[in-house]
C-alpha cells in the first residue's frame, strides 16, 4: 500500500548532512553493547545496544527524563515499568515514559537482545538501585 502522509513541498531539510556511527561491533562474540549518542549523528535520539546471555539478569531499576522505546531483537524479556509489568518478546516494542522508573530482564532462555531509543541527543539517567 503506498502511503503518502504529508506533503513533501511542505518540508526544507534542515541543513544537516546524512551521518554514520558504530553502535556495536560484530567482531566481539556475545550480545551486542555499546551506545550512539544522537549528538554524534546530529540525531534527537540516542540509541544503545543492550544484550545478556543470563536468564533473570538485566538493567537497575533507572530512570529518565525523557521516553525511552525498547525495541527486542532476539528472546524474551519481562519489563517493570512503574507499577506495570510487561512481557514482550522479539519482534515487540516497549515504552518506558518520562520520569518513570523502569527496569528489565531476560526471561530466557538464551539469549536477550534489545535495541533502545533514547528520546533525547544524550543518554541521561539516575539509577535507582
Amino acid at each position: 500500500m503506498a502511503r503518502k502522509d504529508f506533503d513533501p513541498d511542505t518540508v526544507s531539510p534542515d541543513g544537516r548532512p546524512a551521518a554514520k556511527a558504530t553502535l556495536f561491533s560484530l567482531e566481539t562474540d556475545g550480545p551486542w553493547r555499546g551506545s550512539l549518542p544522537g549528538e554524534m549523528l546530529g540525531s534527537p535520539v540516542t540509541v544503545l545496544a543492550y544484550g545478556n546471555d543470563t536468564p533473570g539478569e538485566g538493567p537497575r531499576l533507572h530512570v529518565h527524563p525523557y521516553d525511552e522505546t525498547f525495541v527486542i531483537v532476539a528472546g524474551r524479556a519481562r519489563f517493570f515499568v512503574g507499577d506495570q509489568v510487561i512481557e514482550a518478546e522479539a519482534g515487540q516494542a516497549v515504552l518506558g515514559p518520562a520520569g518513570v522508573p523502569h527496569r528489565f530482564i531476560n526471561l530466557g532462555p538464551g539469549r536477550l537482545q534489545t535495541i533502545d531509543i533514547h528520546h533525547s541527543p544524550r543518554w541521561i539517567q539516575t539509577d535507582l538501585e
